[in-house]
């Protein structure tokens, strides 16, 4: 039991030294109560053209499908938050994508992470996740008690908010377990209120309606329905995070490698009206924009338009 502790207390340690805003521990075994919601989810079309969510339904909602062996899924929460502003009246990029790629920037601290704890225990087999696999980053974080699930199906954490990335270690290692947290959105419906595109309802996003999805995930056209509703967005949406009251308790982030380049801050309406793709791939050179690539955003900033 002892050893348990020691180690739990050495990766909370090791993973607040490397920056990360908190870190929580859950027991690795099937996710019981997601299965059915996940199931209805996908059966109702609500992952909309991301076919890939019906793949490895199983590893999804068991850890132990995806590392051999597997005890324990570490889950850490890593700060993304900024308030400096874009240009006033520029398309706008979700906070997220301001800075380099979130997954390089986790992926490296992860590993880090791990061999910290290899070179402390011994032999300890694991792997690290940032999006990389079907992961239910949201459902481990919150048995790890590190938030709940929101109304805007965000993690949201009590004198924190939501600005952050969620990543997981998942080990062999047998580790002391946290408790889930309460709810606390309470009466609240501000990002319901909110969307843009009406894709929330309490605990439950329509993925084919929302912001996000539209302007990275889908690869064809923007449907029509969606005109005068995307409120200026061409990359991502903050609409349901910036409405949040718990959001109030953001606080901007303390990783260089999120602050976001002077040069794509400050690029004007006129600037984006008049991108070229050799620009786009200077300034979002390690950008999470890369992923729409250069057409996706010009159709993104075409759809705005019209």
């Amino acid at each position: 039991m002892a050893s348990k502790a020691k180690h739990s207390e050495f990766i909370k340690s090791a993973a607040q030294k490397l920056g990360f805003l908190s870190c929580g521990i859950s027991k690795a075994e099937f996710l019981e109560e997601e299965a059915p919601r996940l199931e209805q989810w996908l059966k109702e079309g609500k992952h909309g053209k991301m076919a890939y969510m019906e793949n490895h339904f199983d590893k999804r909602l068991d850890p132990r499908l995806l590392v051999p062996g597997a005890q324990s899924v570490v889950s850490l929460l890593l700060n993304y938050y900024t308030d400096v502003p874009q240009a006033e009246g520029a398309p706008k990029i979700s906070k997220y994508a301001y800075g380099t790629d979130y997954h390089w920037v986790i992926k490296d601290k992860l590993k880090q992470l791990f061999q910290s704890l290899q070179e402390e225990i011994g032999e300890v087999n694991g792997r690290v996740f940032v999006d990389s696999a079907p992961v239910m980053d949201k459902a481990w974080a919150q048995r790890s008690g590190l938030g709940w699930m929101g109304k805007n199906t965000n993690l949201i954490t009590q004198k924190v908010g939501s600005f952050f990335f969620i990543a997981e270690l998942i080990v062999d290692l047998e580790l002391e377990y946290d408790t889930p947290v309460t709810d606390h959105c309470g009466t609240c419906t501000a990002c319901i209120d909110a969307c843009p595109t009406e894709a929330l309802t309490p605990y439950t996003i329509d993925a084919s309606k929302c912001i996000s999805y539209l302007t990275i995930e889908l690869k064809d056209q923007i449907p029509n329905e969606f005109q005068n509703k995307m409120d200026h967005w061409a990359f991502g949406c903050d609409v349901c995070q910036e409405v949040c009251p718990w959001n109030r308790f953001s606080k901007p982030h303390s990783e260089p490698l999120f602050d976001p380049k002077p040069e794509f801050i400050n690029l004007t309406q006129k600037d984006w009206e008049e991108l070229t793709e050799a620009t786009f791939d200077t300034i979002f050179e390690n950008s999470a924009v890369k992923r729409t690539r250069y057409q996706g955003l010009k159709r993104n900033l075409s759809f705005l338009k019209r």
